[in-house]
Order: structure tokens, then C-alpha cells, then sequence
């Protein structure tokens, strides 16, 4: 695919154009708590939580994790285990790990406090130029642009951008678009209030599907409505095929306890606990046995349900399945918990449903 160019509009559309979704930004923006504060880490921690999960999932998600970790300090020299159990089920869990590591990072350069400069922040491992630019902008205020996916479909659409979504043609018109309206500060825009509606109009108008075109506040600047295209930009990326995995998972129980077992570091999800789980047939995100003294103590036995779950492009069909351990005491990745305290644990998200679909059951759903 060849390179697309942003054309700039002229000085006077321009300044229109900010001014109007500016406008509508400050009479229709949801009210959203990280939106109450311009403390640089809180805005960090919500935007590094809204990547990749919904605006209400997050709504709960972030006062929690903000009331364990209140400060980069704590976040920095908290356990990685209680960090990922405050995160347990927003998914991704790269996201708090490398929240962590940046914390120790802006400690050990910075004193504890985030950096105000935009190398400085990019620096920093784990965030990059949207990141960096949310939370200079919408917390200093500073003229620094930003990328989203909300973004990228509003100037898609704007200055008809004909590409595919995210991929890097559009992204780098994209940038030059967000660079060249931040340039812009003659006419009294903070750059806080930029950024915030723009994203704002493709979360709530200028949609992935079915784009509220009527009420948009910028409708007479934007090309893709002209031309009728508006639903079509930008281009859908070819779909693969979602790849099967069938997994079996064994629910071993000594008295109110259940057996768990940690996966290992390097690999997906690492460090999270699970139930013993073998995969049956798939591209192996999971062991096709188990470890030492667990894979020749532990031995099936009935049905107990069945679940699905999605990983990304995976999904996922579970046969959990009650399991006798005659092994001896578990290893150091391995241990007894009661069921009670099961889902207080950094769990991954195929763990939680089980647990959640047998503590929902009756206690005669293990035969004795």
C-alpha cells in the first residue's frame, strides 16, 4: 500500500474546526473519574487501563487500583503478585507489569515523580508517543499530539484518509494530522481540551459503526461525509481466522481446598495462577503436561462442566474436569488454597470462570 498524504486544511477551517469540536467537547464530555484530576500518575494508571478494555470495565477497576498503590512509590516497591491481583480480569496483564517497571524506572531517575518532558517520558519503558502524549497533555497541558484508534478514524474520515485501520500509511498521516492541529495555539485551544475531544468525538460520534454523521459538531469540514465514504473509512483489516484450542482443566480438592499451580515466567500470562491445565490440541499456549510429582499424582475423573473463553485471535473450549492428587506435598508453584480465598488471587481469566462456575454450584457438585 502506498503512503497517503494529509493535506492541511486552510487557516480558517482549521481554527473552525477546533473551535467547534472544542465546543461540543465541553457541553458533551461523559464524566469520567481520571477526567477529576490532573495528577500525571492517576491519568497514567487510567490510560494504561482503557488500552484494549471498555470505558465501564476500567470505571471500577481504577479507583481500586489507585486506593492500593496511591503514588508511584508504592506501585514501584509493591510485590508483582499484589500488583497482578489488583489487575486480575482487566486482561493483558504485559500492561501491569510494565506499569511496575516504569514506576521503578521514574523512582530511580525522577526522585518518584513523572516526568514533565516528552523525551524524558519516552524514555521510560513501556510507554510510547500516545501514552506519552495523553499524559503531558490532559495532565500539564502541554502541546503534545497524540494516536489513538478513536483518533486515527476521525482524521481518516475528516480528510478522507483511504487506508487500512492502524496500519502504518494511515497511522503516520494520522500523526501529521495530530501534530499539525496541536501546532495550532493562536486561537486559545488548550491542548488538554484538543486531545480529549477528539478522542471523545470517535468514542461517542464518529463510531467504528454506524457513525452518528447528524450530530457530528465538525460535519461541514469532514470529506468522508461529502463523499459518502464515512461508514467505509478507514479499510477493515482482512480477518484470519480464529485458531482453536481445546484444553482440559483439573479441579483437585482436599477437603475446602483446591489445588492451583503458577505458570511459568517468559510465557503467557506468567506468574498468574491457574487450575492444572493441559492443552489438548492448539498452537500450545499451554503445557501439554504437567510438571514432576503434579503430572504423575494428579488423575482425572469426571466431568464437572464446560467452559469457553477468548485469548485475543484464540478460542478457547474447556473440559473441567474433578481430579484426584496423589502426589505429595506441591512444589514451590504449586499449593492448596481454600476455596473461599481462590479468587483473591492474580488469577488468569480462564481460572476465574472456573472458579466463579464452581463456587456458583452446589457443594455436591464433587462426588466423594
Amino acid at each position: 500500500m502506498g503512503e497517503l498524504r494529509f493535506d492541511p486544511p486552510g487557516e480558517s477551517a482549521a481554527a473552525g474546526l477546533r473551535r467547534d469540536l472544542v465546543a461540543w467537547f465541553d457541553a458533551n464530555q461523559r464524566d469520567m473519574p481520571w477526567r477529576r484530576t490532573r495528577d500525571p500518575y492517576a491519568i497514567w494508571i487510567s490510560e494504561a487501563m482503557l488500552q484494549q478494555t471498555r470505558v465501564e470495565t476500567v470505571m471500577g477497576y481504577w479507583p481500586r487500583f489507585l486506593a492500593a498503590f496511591p503514588d508511584i512509590e508504592s506501585l514501584a516497591g509493591a510485590d508483582e503478585e499484589a500488583v497482578l491481583e489488583v489487575w486480575s480480569g482487566l486482561g493483558y496483564y504485559r500492561r501491569a507489569r510494565s506499569l511496575q517497571v516504569a514506576a521503578k524506572a521514574i523512582v530511580e531517575r525522577h526522585g518518584g515523580v513523572f516526568p514533565s518532558d516528552l523525551e524524558d517520558v519516552l524514555a521510560l519503558p513501556g510507554i510510547g508517543p500516545y501514552t506519552a502524549g495523553a499524559v503531558l497533555s490532559i495532565a500539564l497541558d502541554q502541546p503534545v499530539a497524540l494516536v489513538d484508534g478513536n483518533v486515527e478514524r476521525v482524521f481518516s474520515r475528516l480528510f478522507l484518509l483511504d487506508g487500512i485501520r492502524s496500519s502504518g500509511p494511515l497511522m503516520r498521516a494520522a500523526w501529521d494530522a495530530a501534530r499539525f492541529f496541536m501546532g495550532r495555539s493562536e486561537d486559545g485551544v488548550r491542548p488538554r481540551d484538543w486531545n480529549q475531544a477528539i478522542m471523545e468525538l470517535g468514542a461517542l460520534v464518529c463510531t467504528p459503526r454506524s457513525p452518528n454523521c447528524g450530530a457530528c459538531p465538525v460535519g461541514e469540514f469532514c470529506a468522508a461525509k461529502d463523499a459518502d465514504l464515512s461508514e467505509e473509512l478507514p479499510r477493515a483489516k482482512p480477518k484470519k481466522a480464529a485458531i482453536e484450542v481445546k484444553l482440559e482443566v483439573y479441579v483437585a480438592r482436599r477437603g475446602d481446598d483446591w489445588l492451583l499451580t503458577r505458570r511459568p515466567e517468559g510465557g503467557l500470562m506468567e506468574r498468574m495462577w491457574e487450575f492444572p491445565t493441559v492443552e489438548v490440541s492448539g498452537p500450545g499456549l499451554f503445557p501439554g503436561t504437567l510438571e514432576g510429582e503434579l503430572d504423575s499424582g494428579l488423575e482425572p475423573d469426571y466431568d464437572l462442566t464446560e467452559l469457553r473463553h477468548g485469548i485475543t485471535k484464540h478460542r478457547i473450549h474447556a473440559r473441567v474436569r474433578a481430579a484426584k492428587f496423589s502426589g505429595g506435598a506441591p512444589g514451590p508453584e504449586t499449593m492448596w488454597v481454600p476455596k473461599d480465598d481462590v479468587t483473591s488471587l492474580a488469577l488468569t481469566g480462564m481460572a476465574k470462570k472456573v472458579a466463579k462456575a464452581l463456587l456458583s454450584r452446589p457443594p455436591t457438585l464433587f462426588e466423594d
